[in-house]
């Protein structure tokens, strides 16, 4: 097993002054961690964006309909988002997953889309659970599909993303529920909730996860979580047991990060927090994790955008432990 102290033994001894590239080295010793090598390769990768729908949605947490998370599925599968344009422009494969919209895309569907559905949205969390206890099962077997399907294409790296209006309320329960913040501090303005929204999905948040009595099994999980965001849990799971590195996005895909360290604790070793999002209860979480975030630059887009932004810094950090010669190969 590669320690913390192999990796710094190899950055000091590189053809430089020790320490003189300050985070970049914390940066490779986290890659080399997370990768259990001292030579970590972040190339080929894949981005896995994850969608679903949220009942939630009804309650007015949001200033979008659902519809727009089928609207924006469709622009990410025509290469036209945010996402796919940084996607594109750092080499990085991309396939959308299907976990749960109430409408999907218009057809026909390109190859690097998974259609199936698990069911057309979540149910409202603020009325009962959003899903049973079969749909959690099923949606965390989707994401592990799809990380051990990218394992095997040789993808040596993998980021989740996620497209799921509603899905910022999901995230603050679950982040509520396992980190250990109150609801206040969990619920942010997600894409864009106005003052009047917000103390609404607060006030959402803080009973669903008061129903739950203290309770983070995964019953109680599946009451408060969303389809996109189980299946994203999955993946990082299954990532976990093959020994291959995720880079986390921001608030959404950090709760799904806290399911997997919850219900298969070990999980949070393969992962680096590539950005602390501007929702308010993304430090928390990442800290529950014991993550430092690479950028502090207040994005909270989502499909894997920060991320992706980050990704740069952590070919960089591969980099440095690969290809920079050894002192002693030249003569120091």
């Amino acid at each position: 097993m590669i320690t913390r102290d192999d990796v710094q033994a190899r950055l000091d001894a590189l053809a430089k002054p020790v320490g003189s590239l300050g985070r970049l080295e914390a940066l490779a010793v986290e890659l080399a961690l997370a990768s259990q090598s001292l030579t970590p390769l972040t190339r080929p990768r894949r981005l896995v964006l994850f969608a679903a729908d949220h009942g939630v949605v009804a309650q007015g947490v949001t200033p979008w309909p659902s519809a727009v998370t089928t609207a924006m599925v469709e622009t990410i599968l025509g290469g036209k988002a945010s996402s796919t344009a940084l996607a594109t422009v750092h080499d990085v494969d991309v396939r959308v997953v299907n976990a749960g919209m109430i409408q999907p895309p218009r057809g026909p569907w390109p190859a690097h889309f998974n259609a199936a559905a698990i069911a057309p949205g979540t149910v409202d969390l603020s009325c009962g659970p959003s899903m049973t206890l079969d749909q959690f099962d099923t949606a965390w077997a989707l994401g592990e599909v799809e990380a051990q399907q990218a394992i095997e294409a040789g993808q040596r790296l993998l980021i989740a993303g996620e497209m799921g209006i509603g899905n910022t309320t999901a995230a603050a329960c679950l982040t509520h529920a396992l980190a250990g913040i109150d609801a206040d501090t969990a619920t942010g303005s997600g894409a864009g909730a106005d003052a009047a929204m917000r103390i609404i999905k607060r006030d959402i948040v803080a009973a669903a996860v008061a129903s739950l009595g203290g309770r983070t099994d995964k019953a109680a999980l599946a009451a408060i979580a969303g389809f996109e965001i189980v299946a994203m849990a999955g993946f990082y799971a299954q990532a976990a047991r093959q020994g291959v590195p995720v880079l986390l996005d921001g608030y959404v895909t950090t709760a799904a990060a806290l399911i997997a360290e919850r219900l298969c604790p070990g999980t949070r070793t393969v992962m680096i927090a590539g950005h602390l999002s501007a929702e308010p209860g993304h430090r928390a979480a990442l800290a529950q994790l014991g993550l430092t975030p690479v950028l502090e630059w207040q994005m909270r887009l989502g499909e894997g955008s920060g991320a992706l932004v980050a990704l740069p810094l952590l070919d960089s950090a591969g980099a440095l432990l690969c290809d920079v010669a050894r002192l002693s190969d030249i003569g120091g």
